[in-house]
């Protein structure tokens, strides 16, 4: 008898009778129900982790803060260069959450060094947007970062100190100009004079809501003027810059602030 055995050439062939795989679904995480969608996200696949998180955010899951944080911590194991996006994706979704809550996973993140590579300085974005405040050593660290990404929103993220002083007026001079400006707004918010004529400068060049309130903290005459005429020709900072102008002492800035606020109310 003959060992020969004739191959099924079409053996392999799919069946076309029996229901498709389910990996081959399409992915609706908006389908799921609250409880689901915060049960999927810890153990999420590469493909699921981005949508899960996003639909998360979406809905403002404060359920979800542990499960999020668990994805991120999952992913540390991959290493400054591992899944950037699914961290960020989460990360993102925290920030959008927001609350305490939400603000201190960010922080542990952070400060843990779950978050590194290319996810940090979107992740020290959203702590800054979330008013985290770091510790001491978390902060001079992130401050002395190689990246300019996570240098200038690690600005917005620390308390006044000797070190954390002296790195920030250090920065003033930092070659990334968003750098620069973020520390000339950190230490005009701790009311450090040496930001003042930076700040200035920030104030004629490229003026934000950010920089007149770090201004008037340091304001001195010549400041007054310089926020009373782009308050006139910058309606959009107007009222914040009459706010600013308010806070500060001095019969000048009082006459600079009434000033402006007639500009506004009838403007020629």
């Amino acid at each position: 008898m003959s060992d020969y055995v004739q191959l099924d050439l079409f053996g392999d062939r799919p069946n076309l009778d029996r229901p498709p795989d389910k990996a081959l679904l399409p992915f609706l995480p908006q389908k799921l129900s609250d409880d689901e969608l915060i049960a999927a996200i810890p153990d999420a696949t590469l493909a699921e982790a981005r949508a899960l998180a996003a639909e998360a955010g979406e809905r403002r899951l404060s359920a979800a803060i542990p499960a999020l944080e668990s994805l991120c911590n999952r992913y540390a194991a991959w290493g400054a260069h591992g899944a950037a996006s699914e961290q960020t994706a989460a990360i993102k979704a925290l920030g959008a959450i927001a609350g305490p809550e939400a603000s201190r996973a960010v922080a542990r993140l952070i400060v843990t060094k779950a978050v590194q590579g290319p996810a940090l300085g979107g992740a020290t974005t959203v702590a800054a947007e979330l008013g985290v405040i770091f510790p001491t050593d978390a902060a001079l660290a992130l401050l002395r970062h190689s990246n300019p990404s996570v240098r200038a929103p690690a600005c917005a993220c620390v308390r006044a100190g000797y070190e954390v002083v002296a790195t920030l007026i250090a920065m003033l001079d930092d070659s990334d100009g968003e750098t620069s400006a973020a520390a000339a707004c950190a230490l005009g918010r701790m009311g450090r004079a040496e930001a003042r004529l930076r700040l200035k400068r920030h104030l004629t060049e490229r003026p934000s809501g950010r920089v007149v309130e770090a201004l008037a903290r340091v304001a001195d005459d010549e400041a007054v003027v310089l926020l009373a005429r782009v308050g006139r020709a910058r309606p959009d900072l107007a009222h914040s810059i009459i706010f600013a102008l308010e806070d500060i002492d001095g019969e000048r800035a009082a006459a600079a602030a009434s000033g402006l606020r007639r500009h506004v109310s009838n403007p020629e």
